[in-house]
């Protein structure tokens, strides 16, 4: 009973990562602008990647794949949001510009001049 338990969990933990990676591809390939398509990729790697790594231990169980896989999640887990973090201001500094909808609370710098 509890090896079925431990599988459904697996297999729901792996489903669940591999919905977010696609979904986070189709963002990357459809999302209008470089800071966008960085949010759709820092989801799919932290979120897709550590459900689907956490799915992973628990079908190798306790052994020392499953030390091996933490340490893989933990570096994950600390680097993605790092390198697009950095990415981001990178593209800052090169004087890419965010897509604001005019009116919006992040549109202090263009938009309409009449407007207040």
């Amino acid at each position: 009973m509890t090896a079925v338990l431990v599988d459904a969990l697996s297999w729901t933990f792996l489903l669940t990562g591999a919905f977010f990676a696609v979904v986070g591809a189709i963002g990357v390939l459809r999302l209008p602008d470089v800071f966008t398509r960085l949010h759709a990729a820092g989801m799919t790697d932290t979120m897709g990647a550590g459900m689907i790594l956490a799915g992973l231990m628990l079908q190798a169980g306790l052994s020392m794949v499953t030390v091996k896989l933490i340490f893989v999640l933990l570096f994950v887990v600390v680097t993605s949001p790092l390198s697009t973090h950095a990415t981001a201001r990178a593209a800052l500094h090169g004087g890419v510009q965010p897509i604001t909808v005019e009116g919006t609370a992040g549109d202090e710098k263009g938009g309409d001049p009449s407007s207040p």
